[in-house]
């Protein structure tokens, strides 16, 4: 289990093998210079926490497992897709929150 430290003031427990995701996603985010919206669950009775992830915003990401995760490509693919998106990033306790389907409207006219 890894730890993900926000601007000194909030810390939240991720695993390692996503947090080691997250890093990566981060890394290219703030490389374009790009922000992004992180919901991350928290324990304390509140639901989730609203991060702005931005160069301007200090983190910290500590691993404390004994081996570096594998890296999946189309984790970190689906992740960047997402942070990208109008919600942001959602992590769960069990990883990545899936993705609602756009809703899909007809363009232009329609028959009647």
């Amino acid at each position: 289990m890894g730890r993900l430290i926000y601007r000194d003031r909030a810390s939240f427990d991720i695993d390692d093998r996503i947090l080691a995701h997250l890093r990566i996603v981060v890394m290219n985010k703030l490389r374009r210079n790009e922000g992004f919206m992180l919901q991350l669950p928290v324990n304390e009775g509140v639901r989730q926490a609203s991060l702005w992830i931005h160069a301007s915003n200090a983190l910290v990401m500590q691993f404390y497992g004994g081996r570096e995760p594998a890296i999946d490509r189309e984790l970190i693919d689906q992740m960047m897709h997402d942070a990208s998106g109008a919600d942001g990033l959602t992590l769960t306790a069990a990883g990545i929150a899936p993705q609602a389907a756009p809703v899909r409207r007809p363009v232009g006219r329609t028959a009647s």
